[in-house]
């Protein structure tokens, strides 16, 4: 038996069990070794019986399933190309499409095609439907929600009528997603083991209670188990080396970000790194920052963005690229934190916390994949170093002040401050208000009350680049969905932060108007007495007639007669105000976040 000198199986191996079209497509799209877990589940006496199967992420499972699974089908002499034979459930839509794409390969040199279809949340619905409907979706991938939503359709249903084989890949993270229900309907909607004599696969990294709840639906009594987990091996999170770097401010984590990320390119001309952020949003403005528009991203790295926000199109087609990358930045919110095998990251960085402990770990996941080393960093302000207390169960290393031999050759605060010169206001008052409520969200963890969520939000507003004059202005209606009515330090749109100001100034230019005469205490909202402090009165107008005034400290709009007095003060900036509970302006809440 031929045996590869790291001791991993050839392919070639499988001849006479393995149809000629599938060993000539893997030999094709250059799969030559088989992994562990292949090993295992394709050299079993028989590919049609039930198994269970343990294995982390990124140790090529879908081989694993799609080879047994796709050779009972070519076997079969009855197969109705036109009905679903193979049923693929899981729990993301970017893991749906990478497993279609690698059975789009393993399927390439069939004679009589096997269409592929996906069915998942994010997409065309009617589009989709009318294709999988019309078409001979002999395999179909997809995502619990989405799929139960097709059974909902008569027609639909009928094209389960011939399955032959149902997979669960990445059953706990199912579950952990809340899937449990969307399953069970979902498996009572087809046809049952019991009417077909259907095959079941399951994989999962962990077997906990509530996975095996879902085993009887799926497998039969007399399932196989297989494990390729070394229960004496430690897990991802203990063998890649993580060192948290604290910084003084807020305003310094962009900075030090730009600078890790350069002195490791310095390192390592061929970086892949994936940059998580704690919102879409905040991925979104670091991709503008390090990508096109800002330029920041250190010399020969593409800048890649993989957030909830984009488009499914565009998270398909990141997915390719950065995968096919063999350098980049990808910057990322969660939806990259589970499932997602991208091959050769040699880097993980955290901007912020995490909003639990356990997408810290799968962040970490991301890289020191499949025996490959790894590194995984978190820049911290010192108001989120709460996270690094409160999880002494993982080995961060505390390693102080960024330091590196070549960080003097970079002036990093320099070039991110030029950076986001360039990049929209749009951008950055989108990341502000998604970080209020990321923050909002966690206000217990970090020890805050509502107007010190405030505080710290609108400081990593001037850190983002929103401006030294306040906060992006938030609608009324978002203020209130946060539950920050009334809270010190926000910005409403349409609301004057102060009181009437005093008279206008008299006559002049039409376009200019008269100086305007100082303000007179206006009335001061909030409580505040009348002909109080000049940050709470009425300021003085500053023009009179003709347009009216500009603005005066806390007044409202001038509104300058024809030449005549006007009103003191000019348009306020709109009032700053409370922040609150609920939303994120982003990714709703960390129970509700879109992933």
């Amino acid at each position: 038996m031929a045996v590869e000198e790291s001791g991993r199986l050839p392919f070639t191996q499988l001849q006479g069990r393995l149809k000629p079209q599938l060993l000539n497509a893997l030999k094709k799209h250059g799969f030559n070794y088989m992994t562990p877990v292949q090993e295992q589940v394709l050299q079993r006496p028989t590919f049609t019986q039930d198994i269970l199967v343990q294995a982390k992420t990124g140790t090529g499972k879908t081989l694993a399933f799609l080879l047994p699974a796709l050779q009972t089908l070519l076997e079969a002499k009855d197969l109705d190309y036109a009905s679903v034979a193979l049923l693929v459930l899981v729990p993301t839509r970017e893991l749906a499409q990478q497993i279609k794409e690698e059975c789009d390969k393993v399927t390439s040199e069939c004679t009589q095609p096997l269409e592929c279809h996906i069915a998942v949340g994010g997409t065309n619905r009617r589009q989709l439907l009318a294709k999988f409907l019309k078409g001979s979706p002999t395999i179909l991938v997809a995502t619990p929600g989405r799929l139960n939503d097709y059974l909902g359709e008569d027609a639909a249903r009928q094209k389960f009528s011939k399955i032959r084989c149902v997979v669960l890949d990445e059953v706990d993270q199912m579950l952990d997603f809340g899937f449990a229900p969307a399953l069970r309907q979902i498996l009572q909607q087809i046809p049952t083991k019991a009417e077909l004599g259907w095959q079941g696969m399951c994989f999962s990294a962990t077997v906990a209670p509530e996975t095996r709840k879902m085993l009887p639906m799926v497998l039969s009594e007399d399932y196989a188990r297989i494990s390729t987990i070394d229960e004496n091996e430690a897990p991802t999170i203990e063998t890649v080396p993580q060192t948290v770097y604290p910084v003084s401010s807020v305003a310094d984590v962009m900075p030090t970000l730009h600078s890790v990320l350069s002195c490791a390119r310095a390192d390592n001309p061929k970086l892949k790194a994936v940059i998580f952020c704690p919102t879409a949003r905040h991925a979104g403005l670091l991709y503008h920052v390090f990508g096109y528009k800002g330029g920041a991203a250190p010399p020969k790295l593409s800048v890649f963005q993989m957030q909830s926000r984009m488009s499914q199109a565009m998270r398909t087609r990141t997915v390719r690229e950065f995968k096919e990358a063999d350098r980049g930045l990808l910057f990322a919110s969660d939806v990259v934190g589970r499932g997602m095998d991208f091959p050769d990251v040699d880097l993980v960085v955290q901007i912020g916390v995490p909003a639990e402990s356990d997408q810290y770990v799968h962040r970490v996941g991301r890289t020191g994949r499949a025996g490959k080393g790894g590194e995984a960093v978190m820049i911290l302000a010192p108001e989120e170093m709460w996270f690094v207390r409160n999880n002494p169960q993982f080995p961060i290393k505390n390693g102080g002040t960024f330091a590196h031999p070549k960080a003097s050759l970079y002036p990093s605060a320099s070039i991110i401050g030029s950076a986001l010169e360039k990049v929209d206001y749009e951008a950055k008052e989108a990341a502000y208000v998604a970080t209020l409520g990321f923050i909002k969200s966690l206000m217990k963890r970090y020890g805050l009350d509502r107007t010190g969520v405030v505080e710290l939000a609108n400081r990593f507003g001037v850190a983002f680049g929103c401006g030294d004059d306040g906060p992006p202005a938030l609608k009324a209606q978002t203020v209130g969905k946060m539950g920050l009515r009334g809270v010190p330090g926000l910005v409403v749109e349409g609301q004057a932060r102060g009181g009437i100001g005093g008279g206008g100034g008299g006559g002049g230019p039409a376009r200019n108007g008269g100086n305007g005469g100082n303000g007179g205490g206006g009335n001061v909202e909030n409580g505040a007495p009348k002909n109080g402090p000049e940050r709470q009165s009425g300021g003085g107008g500053a023009r009179g007639g003709g347009r009216g005034g500009r603005r005066g400290r806390g007044g409202r709009r001038g509104r300058g007669g024809r030449g005549g007095g006007g009103r003191g003060g000019g348009p306020e900036r709109r009032r700053r105000q409370p922040e609150g509970s609920g939303t994120n302006g982003e990714e709703p809440s960390r129970k509700r976040a879109r992933r």
